[in-house]
């Protein structure tokens, strides 16, 4: 079981304690409460859970997340403070130099489409909502390359507005899960927003994308390691044997630094490196 400090002790769920389960249908009511069992339980294990890119500002929430698309959140917080540094407005950003901002976002991937990407979204902040970014789902998903998951992220982190983040760790759980059965993120996002109360949306969804990143892997999920398991209807899909399972834990639930450089201060892992040092 995890505990505060992220580690994570042997877990109850061993294939002697937990038998693989067949999946089966149930009614609506009961997948309510199954699901909302988990959710208590994901607040449990992961009380520090938080949107693992680093911001201080709805503008740099934005920004950082059209720049994970196709890397990591931990590549993105290594860029980011260079880019901000350089440009920290809005404002700043549309008039930026193509060549030197390419530059900057090399390390993320895609740079060349990245680096249009953000000139653009910036230069429609600056022209159309006076260098502020909208609080309202309408006006972010009008801005270019801000679909509903971008949208969810940055109203449910920078301004309290809940809202389910549907990246591939949210639906891939989702579906294990019995939640939903679709591969379409709005769809997954309607069908997992009927079983919870909506004051629940962004903190489940940070809670489950933690799950998804540190245990229940896309590949091989760390079942034999997964405080969950007793909850779980696609519990065997993975490793079951214990010691085995913990080797695939990731982050602080694996001993490792975790995805920020400047992590919340209650969580309980080590800072990501600064680019320079990775």
């Amino acid at each position: 079981m995890a505990t505060r400090s992220g580690a994570t002790s042997p877990a109850p769920a061993g294939p002697a304690a937990v038998k693989k389960k067949a999946k089966v249908a149930q009614t609506h009511t009961g997948l309510v409460r199954q699901a909302r069992r988990i959710n208590r339980e994901l607040a449990e294990v992961y009380p520090y859970a938080h949107p693992e890119l680093d911001f201080e500002n709805p503008f740099q929430l934005l920004i950082a997340t059209v720049l994970s698309a196709q890397t990591t959140d931990l590549r993105v917080n290594q860029t980011t403070p260079a880019l901000f540094e350089a440009y920290p407005t809005p404002e700043a950003m549309a008039g930026a130099n193509p060549v030197e901002m390419e530059e900057i976002l090399r390390p993320t991937g895609f740079f060349r489409a990245k680096t249009r990407a953000v000139i653009g979204l910036s230069a429609a902040l600056r022209d159309d909502f006076g260098g502020e970014v909208p609080g309202r789902i309408e006006d972010l998903v009008k801005l270019p390359g801000v679909g509903r998951k971008t949208a969810n992220v940055v109203l449910g982190n920078a301004f309290g507005v809940p809202g389910i983040t549907v990246d591939t760790h949210f639906g891939r759980l989702s579906r294990r899960f019995g939640w939903t059965t679709s591969e379409d993120p709005e769809q997954v996002e309607k069908d997992v927003a009927s079983l919870f109360p909506k004051s629940e949306w962004t903190m489940l969804s940070h809670r489950v994308v933690f799950h998804g990143r540190r245990i229940c892997h896309a590949r091989k999920p760390a079942c034999g390691a997964c405080p969950i398991a007793p909850l779980c209807p696609s519990y065997g899909e993975g490793e079951m044997d214990p010691e085995k399972a913990r080797k695939l834990l990731k982050y602080e639930k694996g001993g490792a630094p975790g995805q920020r450089l400047k992590p919340p201060p209650d969580y309980p892992g080590q800072p990501a490196p600064p680019l320079a040092a990775s």
